[in-house]
């Protein structure tokens, strides 16, 4: 949906979102036309908050439990009263609306969901499974859909209303907005009919239930809604009945969900004597992109093609809000941070566990017992270095198996020159220094560079000159001492190209770094500071790393205390940029669809999920900065760096798409153009329409 005026860029419809809502209305049994009043006042509350779709609980419009009483034809004229009286209120409710209600079809009873828009009603869904076990008696009162005779009825004054279980309804004019209905009970059994209509095409499914409460159930309900979502690569919206059912023998909790692709993004206080409605923004892109790259779902889907054609599509257009709609569902500014801090300590473990395991597996498999690394000072060589340490550990080998190695050069700090002899002693590794400048000067007076004649020329050649000059003496150095030179460069470097190619950074024999952004590499050196994965000295100088200014370190400065090049001033704040990799290389997300989503999530400093960092360092991004740093990110990673890509050396992947290699998650073409990229940047406004807070 291109973005043709500025202020459509801050509509999520516009990005592949909408708007759904679960309601939880009040009941009362047997009493249609309370039930009808509540839920037109929910779905007036619901579309007011700009939803596109609603469903409600199971049988909602008579209540649930009304046993024999379904059977009595003033409860079904009722019911039939109240479906007219919802389709004209209707009219005027911009939002699609699907409620349960009891419906007599061919002198039988069926449970349905009817699905209204406008004043009309698209069609009508029907419980495939009966429950007739335990307290459920529903084999009773009603008959399953696939005893249905008719495919089409006439329903509260509309005629040609499509009728049974297997309808498909498309939103025409949102992309992949297709959303199928199933009944409770059908959601209990081996293949519930959400998975044919799934991969039929329908992206999100909602649940009409009426579910009972006991005790442990709400907990088996989860496992199921998320399972599903999950399996169906789908969005999954379940609502149960909840207050003012009848408690003859039940009890009912009220209970709404609404799960996407295996994700809960929201449920409902429970017990709550009010009414509740619970709201999500589905991403209807990624779950197109999931089921797109996930080629074993259309390979299912053909196994049972034969199933599927029975599916019937009722295609409709709907009204978009035009208007402001920002994202109410927080997108975290770290994604490959988790927030909640056990999950994320969770997530450290795991990930160092992965490179010390690769590391491992490669030396054993060589058949070489030494590593040798460079050792800057900085984050990356840092990571490096406590991972060889652990891996020597793990592998009941010395650790002066580890042959380490600062390389100062001309621009070196004191800073990080220190904290790379403390960290080296303190691990208890071979600690070496080479000092590279002698080295480095041969090479510049061969080449008749300025520099070697005096002249402070600090470009390209004199920055590469001392990276090529490391990497040089690295490789040397493990033939000498029969050693893997180990890798430090991380995924957010390599998706910026930010690395010296062949001879410098960019090579290794094995790269440990190589699928870990730099916002987790901070969070890996914290955890193992934190939990004391060495010595609390070891800890002491790590936190000192995290403190350290992000710098290559190549151009000398007026004092060796301070950096004279800081990185992020070049390609961008590691913060944004790693939120860019993450959209655009795990979702393929078009660019103004990735710059929403980090104004929403950075626009405010009070706002968002701040993993371990404090107050006075929150920051917060305009608009005009997320749109900079984005098309720097775009051109980098489209047009220039591909090349470096195409050729890095074998290392681990760590995290879910958090692999750049050509043998792995990544491959693309050297020689690509950003155009396209850079063309749908442009629809990207230059300035917020309201201020920062």
């Amino acid at each position: 949906m291109p973005i043709k005026k500025p202020n459509q860029f801050f509509n999520l419809y516009k990005h592949g979102f909408i708007r759904v809502a679960v309601c939880i209305p009040e009941v009362k049994v047997a009493d249609t036309f309370f039930n009808m009043q509540k839920t037109i006042e929910l779905a007036k509350e619901a579309v007011a908050r700009k939803a596109i779709f609603a469903i409600f609980p199971e049988l909602g419009i008579s209540a649930y439990s009304n046993e024999d009483l379904f059977h009595q034809d003033a409860l079904l004229w009722g019911v039939n009263e109240a479906l007219q009286k919802i389709r004209k209120a209707s009219e005027k409710i911009n939002m699609v609306m699907a409620v349960g209600a009891p419906l007599q079809v061919d002198c039988r009873l069926f449970n349905c969901a009817i699905v209204f828009y406008r004043g009309q009603i698209l069609g009508v869904a029907v419980k495939s499974y009966l429950p007739n076990y335990r307290e459920f008696y529903e084999g009773r009162q009603f008959t399953q859909a696939a005893s249905a005779l008719s495919a089409k009825i006439e329903l509260a004054g509309q005629k040609d209303v499509p009728f049974g279980a297997n309808i498909i309804f498309k939103v025409a004019n949102i992309k992949h907005f297709n959303f199928f209905l199933e009944i409770c009970e059908d959601l209990w059994v081996p293949i519930p009919p959400s998975s044919y209509a799934s991969m039929a095409g329908a992206t999100i499914v909602g649940n009409l239930s009426a579910s009972n409460i006991t005790i442990g159930k709400s907990e088996y309900r989860h496992q199921l809604a998320a399972n599903q979502s999950a399996r169906c690569v789908g969005a999954y919206l379940y609502a149960a009945a909840g207050t003012g059912e009848s408690t003859t023998d039940l009890a009912w909790d009220g209970h709404a969900m609404i799960y996407e692709n295996g994700n809960l993004l929201t449920e409902s206080a429970r017990f709550s004597p009010d009414a509740q409605i619970i709201y999500g923004d589905i991403d209807l892109d990624r779950l197109a992109q999931d089921r797109m790259r996930l080629n074993s779902f259309s390979q299912n889907a053909a196994t049972h093609k034969e199933m599927l054609s029975a599916f019937r599509l009722v295609e409709f257009n709907v009204e978009i809000p035009d208007k402001r709609v920002l994202l109410d569902r927080e997108y975290p500014r770290f994604p490959y941070i988790p927030a909640d801090p056990a999950k994320r300590d969770q997530r450290c473990y795991e990930a160092y566990n992965i490179q010390v395991q690769g590391l491992a597996k490669r030396l054993k498999s060589s058949g070489i017992k030494n590593i040798v690394i460079g050792v800057s000072g900085g984050l990356d060589s840092t990571q490096a270095l406590i991972v060889a340490a652990k891996t020597t550990d793990l592998l009941k080998l010395p650790r002066s198996n580890v042959k380490a190695y600062t390389m100062p050069g001309f621009a070196t700090t004191a800073k990080t020159h220190n904290n790379a002899l403390k960290l080296m002693k303190a691990l208890d590794v071979e600690a070496n220094e080479i000092d590279i400048k002698p080295a480095c000067l041969q090479m510049l007076k061969d080449i008749n560079h300025p520099f070697a004649a005096g002249k402070k020329t600090y470009d390209i050649t004199f920055e590469n000159v001392q990276a090529g000059q490391r990497t040089a003496h690295l490789f040397r150095l493990a033939n000498m001492r029969n050693a893997l030179v180990i890798g430090t460069g991380d995924l957010s470097e390599l998706a910026l190209g930010w690395s010296t190619y062949g001879i410098g950074d960019h090579m290794s024999h094995y790269n440990v770094n190589t699928s870990v952004p730099k916002t987790l590499i901070q969070h890996l050196i914290r955890w193992v500071a934190q939990t004391t994965q060495f010595s609390k000295d070891v800890s002491k100088i790590l936190l000192d790393v995290l403190e350290t200014e992000i710098s290559p370190e190549l151009i000398p400065g007026k004092s060796g205390n301070k950096p004279t090049q800081k990185t992020e001033d070049t390609i961008g704040p590691y913060d944004l940029q790693d939120f860019n990799i993450f959209y655009i290389t795990r979702f393929g997300y078009l660019p103004t669809k990735v710059a929403f989503l980090a104004y929403c999530a950075w626009k405010d400093k009070t706002k968002g999920l701040w993993p371990n960092i404090p107050d006075d360092k929150r920051k917060s991004y305009t608009l005009k900065e997320i749109k900079k740093w984005l098309y720097i990110y775009l051109y980098r990673f489209f047009k220039t760096s591909q090349y470096k890509r195409s050729c890095v050396p074998n290392g681990p992947k760590v995290g879910s798409g958090g692999s750049l290699s050509p043998r792995g998650d990544y491959r693309a073409p050297s020689d690509s153009e950003p155009d396209v990229w850079l063309k749908n940047w442009e629809q990207i406004p230059d300035n917020e329409d309201q201020p920062r807070v």
